[in-house]
């Protein structure tokens, strides 16, 4: 698909697609933000498609991305509305070696190579399947399997080190 080919099915169909996820979800900005994404990943795999459908495949990509970014909202919703005190029944001092060992994972995620970070993080934070993330990121499983190996040893490096100080 040419540019200008990629433009015109972008002009014909984000507000439907838009209109689609925010119906869906019933958030403005998150329908927009997703169906954005949606045209992203479809030029970032434009040289792999053979669509019959093109219509059914932004559709479907676009339902697909708006579950993930739901699920992710919704984690993230569930640990903010824990007050800390919920989320230990440990002493001060368990509360603050917990605090410390998120702060050093953070640390951690920053300083990693970006592609295991990907990994990474669709793995564990959206509880995506070796496979999924393959096929969403265009590598084999195996590549998925040592970067996902490489950012475990990262971190347990990391997390290691700055426990030990």
């Amino acid at each position: 698909m040419t540019r200008e080919e990629f433009k015109n099915v972008f002009d014909i169909h984000f507000n439907h697609i838009r209109n689609y996820l925010y119906y869906r979800c019933g958030d403005q900005e998150m329908a927009t933000d997703v169906a954005q994404e949606t045209f992203i990943r479809l030029w970032e795999k434009n040289s792999e498609l053979v669509v019959d459908n093109l219509k059914a495949l932004l559709y479907k990509m676009a339902g697909d991305l708006l579950i993930t970014h739901i699920r992710k909202r919704n984690v993230m919703l569930r640990y903010k509305s824990k007050p800390i005190e919920e989320q230990f029944n440990e002493s001060p001092h368990d509360q603050m070696r917990y605090k410390e060992l998120l702060m050093n994972y953070e640390k951690a995620l920053e300083a990693m190579p970006e592609k295991q970070r990907t990994v990474f993080l669709l793995s564990r934070m959206d509880g995506m399947k070796y496979n999924d993330i393959a096929e969403n990121l265009g590598l084999s499983v195996k590549a998925v399997e040592k970067r996902m190996k490489l950012a475990l040893q990262n971190l347990r490096h990391v997390i290691g080190e700055n426990r030990d100080n």
